[in-house]
Order: C-alpha cells, then structure tokens, then sequence
C-alpha cells in the first residue's frame, strides 16, 4: 500500500463517519441555509476534527478508551446540552404569528457570532460519538496502516473540510425553499428530533 493509497482510504472512511445525519451536520445545515457565520462554523467543526483525528492517530485513544469515568461525564453532559438545543429547535418550530421572522434573509437579525461559535463548540466536543468515532474507531484504523497511519489521518481531515464545507456552503442551493416560513418549521421540527434522538441514544447506553 503506497502513502497515496492509504490517504485515500482515510478520505473514504473519513466520510463515512461524518455524512451521516447528526447534531453537528443538521447545525451546519441550518446555519447554511441562513448564511449567518457559515466560514466561522465550518472552521471550528473540521479543524476539531483534525484535532481529534491526529489526538486518536496519535495513540490517544488507547489512553482515553481506559477512561470510562471521563466519557462517562462527557455523555451525560453532553445529553443535556442536545435536548437543551432540540427544545430551542422544537420551539422554533411552532407556528407563530410574524412567520416572516423564520425567512432565512436580513429581515431577521443573525445570531451573534460568540453564540453561534460556542453553540458548535458544545455540538463538537460535548459529543461522547465524536470521540468514539474519531478518536477511538479511526484512531485504531489508523493504526492498523503501520507507518502509514499519518497519509490514512491526512485524508480523514481532508475528508472533514470537503464535508464541512459543501455542507455549509451547499446550502445555499435550498434558499429558496427556504424563502417559505413553513419549510424552516420542518428544518427546525427535524433538528429538534434529531437533537433529541441522538441524546437518547447517549443515555440509552
């Protein structure tokens, strides 16, 4: 296997653990589609990854598969602050009297950078699957490509950016979907499940 071969595998296994709908992804959606701190929250979601990707290359996720105290902290935290976001999802989506204030243009103001930043900050790292995924499931695949573990962890971060990216930025395609009140409801309607679902399956562990 060449170094080339090995960061493809890293890219393809990389995608795999992201696209699937989550937290974090339905987040990056929406503020996509809103066009409100997109580079701001694409940044801080793929440069946690490689953070997390090199940490887990590194060998750091034999150490912290040894701390069940730690993850076990980060779980229950990590819970309360999705079911916190879903609640705030779910009552967006309610139906309200100025429907205007969901269209995703200037008419509503945009959410204050520094909330925006932390709120993808706690989707990031107060995700227990973030580190069961990228630190420990790829940390060992990586591992498992000897010398060439650091070309297979390059193209699991390569994997991150192009994924965050057209994310964040793709979503603009569904603006005009979005002009309609009532399309932001069912975004807002499935984040809220989401968020929810996905802090079950924390607890339900």
């Amino acid at each position: 296997m060449t170094s080339v071969t090995a960061a493809l595998s890293g890219l393809a296994f990389g995608l795999s653990l992201i696209v699937a709908i989550g937290a974090q992804n339905a987040f990056v959606l929406r503020q996509g589609v809103r066009r409100e701190h997109v580079g701001t929250v694409v940044v801080i979601c793929a440069a946690s990854d490689v953070v997390l990707i090199a940490a887990g290359t590194a060998g750091l996720g034999a150490v912290v598969a040894r701390s069940g105290a730690v993850l076990e902290v980060v779980r229950w935290v990590g819970a309360a602050a999705l079911v916190g976001y879903g609640v705030r999802s779910a009552l967006r989506a309610l139906p309200r009297r100025d429907p205007g204030a969901l269209h995703p243009t200037s008419e509503r103001p945009p959410s204050a950078l520094g909330a925006t930043a932390l709120t993808t900050l706690a989707l990031t790292w107060l995700n227990p699957h973030v580190y069961l995924d990228t630190v420990l499931l790829l940390g060992s695949v990586a591992a498992g490509h000897g010398t060439l573990r650091w070309a297979f962890a390059v193209g699991a971060c390569v994997a991150s950016w192009v994924w965050f990216t057209g994310l964040g930025y793709g979503a603009r395609a569904l603006a005009p979907v979005f002009a309609k009140p009532t399309a932001w409801r069912v975004l807002d309607g499935v984040i809220a499940v989401v968020m929810v679902l996905v802090a079950v399956s924390l607890v339900a562990r």
